[in-house]
């Protein structure tokens, strides 16, 4: 897959994102997101967050906030303050955007946008989701060496077959850990809540290299 494909797959995504966020109303909103730090607004918050903070700023925040996550958690809830609408709207106007963080391609804002709407909608249980050819294209790069850079640590998947049950896609050899793919996608990045859906001998033994 090129990288105009990978972008297509993108704006698809943050527009995917975009109307879901649309149709909740303030409950929903207000639901904590698998994402411990974030609600779902604040979620909504930090997907427009490439848009509106610079990336100097961003690199200024982080070194008087301690850090680069403990500025994207702040920076996500200052900016889901905003209503909604204003967000989606933000969302909508750069679905097409090519932007990519510093020493990052397209797979990272792929595998952000995909995984974080379903770090929205699963805890308010819709079933909101990329394609499955997205999932493959994101399980592809969190089992790659590139991953270890802000996304699976090294030596999550060591000694691991990780298998899809819902198309044709595996990983590595070892001790299974089988699953629907965005389940997969989620447990790779340590969300606990999608542990439920996996099986095989290998889920213990990743589940233990969360932490």
């Amino acid at each position: 897959m090129n990288e105009d494909e990978m972008f297509s797959l993108i704006a698809a995504g943050r527009r995917r994102a975009a109307d879901l966020f649309d149709q909740l109303n303030e409950e929903q909103l207000a639901v904590q997101s698998l994402c411990t730090a974030w609600t779902v607004h604040d979620m909504a918050g930090h997907l427009v967050s490439p848009f509106c903070v610079s990336v100097p700023r961003f690199a200024l925040g982080s070194m008087l906030s301690g850090g680069f996550d403990k500025y994207s958690v702040k920076a996500a809830c200052q900016l889901g303050q905003r209503p909604v609408g204003e967000l989606t709207a933000i969302l909508r106007k750069n679905a097409e955007s090519h932007f990519t963080p510093p020493g990052n391609g397209p797979m990272a804002p792929l595998t952000d946008i995909s995984v974080h709407t379903r770090d929205i909608a699963r805890p308010l249980g819709l079933d909101v989701s990329a394609p499955l050819s997205t999932w493959k294209v994101v399980l592809t790069f969190l089992t790659s060496p590139m991953a270890s850079r802000g996304f699976v640590p090294k030596g999550r998947t060591n000694g691991l077959r990780v298998l899809a049950t819902d198309q044709e896609w595996s990983y590595g050899d070892g001790a299974e850990v089988q699953g629907p793919s965005e389940a997969l996608a989620l447990a790779l990045l340590g969300r606990g809540a999608a542990f439920s859906d996996l099986s095989g001998e290998g889920v213990t033994l990743l589940r233990g290299r969360l932490n």
